[in-house]
């Protein structure tokens, strides 16, 4: 049966629409709302705005919800407004009164949200939803502990003072001698949202934005004479003669690389003859990002010039990006992709699942230099250290080594050094500590699956912001979101097991009476099966 109805007569006024009835409770937009820590990430956000000095500022929960929203569905600045305007759930994530039909703010004040959260405020942030597990953890510790109270009987014997003052030392997470969880380490690299850079192309967009700049100085120049030529037609025409071709040789790109560093010569030499009209002091008739333009593209040009001369591939501080120039080539050695570009970070992740970007540099560096760092701030966030860090080989430094044993924090790793002689006396330990080290090197997964959640979810592959601090910003936003997921996991699994973790928590604190009956009666039934089986 086909039914069809003409769009034709469908009005807006005849719509059913269901905001008159209650929100769904169940939503996903509720339930995460209900876990987050909106208290503790206002008061991290605050300290950032003056209270004298500014315009009124937005909502402390409407900016970091819009950030959780626009990260979590991976959706533009325009997007993420757009979605909260016309989506009811959306707006009672952020906290808005009521359902409104007006945006909440313009989507370029995004750009001024990601200038203003640094690593601090996301360091903040990251120990409010620490705190939120814990105390979720604690306030299902209490329920438990108080339904095996219930449980007991009135004859029980209360437990002796030294068993409880083991109990109570051994939980207390403030000791300096405790050691909890496991730290897994590792670092990645978030690639910046930047066209494949070759040094032909590189020096065409300079070339290009070097003309620009002598069409703008001599527009507003006072003198009457004829423009300088720049040649750029037959320097674009030279471009895609090799850039069209499938694979150039070695010669020809040397050939195409001289004559676009021969046009870019003369067009800077040019714009050095315009600015002599505009002496020092005076301000320069460019708009900022154009002037930003013509400062990287001379280090461009030098840089560019000295591998040419002398007939390098490589160079410090090498330029890859003229409207990003602080991002660096940095080669990770991988078989689909030997060079990455982009923010190389040093992240650890705890047992609960909770990522945290310890260190992030746009330069190549070590990240078994981080460790100490690393396992001091675990020790800052929960109060005690580690019992063992987990990562690669390149953590496993003699001087790691020695900083872990002297805190008696164990590396899991193979220990350095020729590997000891198998006798009958080691046999059993040596076979129990590969075994163990095979274990922990699997224990390692989840760090790399964060970051194959974080790249193919969240793209954290795709850093789209224009500058070094808003890029922060944003792969910090990433990492906030995931996190979230964690402590909405984690509150749904507790909520869930809510009766079946009490029982198992009472059957596993039931005293030893009860045991020794169980264990009774188990023997009687066995004993009364054989019986009846040689009878039979």
């Amino acid at each position: 049966m086909i039914r069809y109805r003409s769009e034709k007569q469908l009005t807006l006024d005849g719509f059913f629409t269901p905001f008159e009835t209650a929100l769904d409770k169940k939503n996903r937009w509720v339930k995460l709302s209900e876990c987050i820590p909106w208290d503790a990430l206002a008061d991290s956000y605050y300290k950032t705005l003056s209270v004298k000095q500014g315009r009124p500022a937005k909502d402390a929960r409407l900016v970091i919800g819009a950030v959780i929203i626009k990260h979590k569905l991976c959706l533009s600045d325009e997007e993420t407004v757009d979605q909260i305007q016309e989506n009811p759930y959306l707006q009672y994530f952020v906290g808005l009164p009521g359902y409104q039909s007006k945006a909440p703010f313009v989507p370029s004040l995004f750009v001024e949200i990601r200038k203003r959260m640094g690593q601090a405020m996301f360091d903040d942030f990251h120990c409010a939803i620490i705190e939120a597990v814990e105390a979720k953890k604690n306030n299902k510790t209490k329920q438990v502990s108080s339904k095996i109270d219930h449980t007991q009987s009135d004859d029980d014997e209360p437990p002796s003072p030294e068993l409880k003052k083991s109990k109570e030392e051994k939980s207390d997470p403030q000791d300096a001698t405790v050691r909890q969880g496991k730290l897994i380490l590792d670092a990645t690299v978030t690639d910046q949202a930047i066209r494949y850079p070759t040094d032909l192309s590189l020096l065409n967009e300079a070339r290009e934005f070097s003309e620009q700049i002598i069409d703008i100085l001599h527009l507003k120049s006072e003198l009457k004479q004829k423009k300088p030529r720049t040649y750029r037609e037959k320097a674009r025409k030279a471009f895609l003669g090799v850039i069209k071709q499938r694979r150039p040789g070695r010669k020809v790109l040397r050939r195409g690389i001289k004559q676009q560093l021969q046009y870019l010569r003369r067009n800077l030499g040019h714009i050095e003859t315009l600015l002599e009209q505009w002496p020092i002091g005076n301000p320069i008739p460019l708009p900022n990002w154009l002037l930003h333009r013509y400062w990287v593209i001379q280090h461009l040009y030098q840089q560019q010039f000295e591998m040419h001369r002398n007939k390098m591939r490589r160079c410090d501080n090498r330029i890859v990006s003229i409207s990003q120039p602080y991002v660096r080539p940095i080669i990770r050695g991988k078989q689909n992709k030997p060079v990455e570009f982009g923010a190389k970070m040093s992240v650890s992740l705890t047992g609960e699942g909770l990522a945290h970007v310890d260190a992030l540099r746009w330069d190549a560096f070590n990240e078994g230099g981080d460790l100490e760092a690393q396992v001091e701030a675990f020790k800052t966030r929960y109060g005690h250290y580690p019992e063992a860090v987990l990562g690669d080989p390149i953590y496993g430094t003699q001087k790691n080594r020695k900083f872990l044993k002297k805190h008696n924090i164990r590396f899991a790793g193979k220990p350095l050094g020729r590997p000891k002689k198998v006798t009958e006396e080691n046999k059993a330990e040596l076979k129990r500590l590969k075994a163990q080290r095979k274990q922990e090197y699997r224990e390692r997964i989840p760090i790399e699956g964060k970051f194959g959640q974080g790249k193919n979810g969240y793209r954290l592959n795709y850093i789209r912001a224009k500058r070094a601090d808003t890029s922060v910003a944003w792969i910090n936003s990433i990492f906030l979101v995931m996190n979230l997921l964690v402590l909405l996991k984690f509150f749904l699994c507790l909520k869930k097991r809510g009766t079946v973790s009490a029982l198992l928590q009472i059957a596993r604190h039931t005293n030893e009476r009860w045991k020794q009956l169980a264990l009774l009666m188990r023997t009687k039934i066995s004993v009364d099966s054989r019986i009846g089986s040689v009878a039979l």
